[in-house]
């Protein structure tokens, strides 16, 4: 069965994938409403982030599917690697050391509980 899937992306988010993942793991399989919640008390930078992409997916999902927001199911956040900006810092004896500033792409999508069970309301 093919599910049809509500997505937000954010591309060129200013923070390393590794701080993002921490944070997205705990959002896999849960109502949206649910994880929109949990990420208002994580006090971290990469909470804020993935909360407004999950906000902007779950306006997508109503605004443009008219689906109900209490039907809505995280199915996964998908953070993958951006291009990252290459800077340098001075170091001893006129050398310089590479310093990479990654950055990320957000990727939330999400699903209908009506589509999972094929029930309509």
């Amino acid at each position: 069965m093919l599910l049809k899937m509500y997505t937000a992306v954010h591309r060129h988010a200013r923070m390393s994938p590794l701080k993002l993942r921490q944070v997205a793991r705990v959002l896999k399989d849960q109502m949206a409403t649910t994880g929109r919640e949990k990420l208002r008390f994580v006090p971290r930078k990469s909470a804020r982030l993935i909360g407004k992409v999950l906000d902007s997916a779950i306006a997508n999902a109503e605004n443009n599917f008219g689906v109900s927001v209490d039907r809505l199911v995280i199915d996964n956040v998908i953070i993958e690697e951006g291009p990252a900006f290459h800077r340098h810092i001075p170091a001893a004896r006129g050398s310089a050391h590479p310093i990479r500033k990654r950055t990320s792409n957000i990727r939330v999508n999400l699903f209908s509980k009506d589509q999972l069970y094929g029930t309509k309301s």
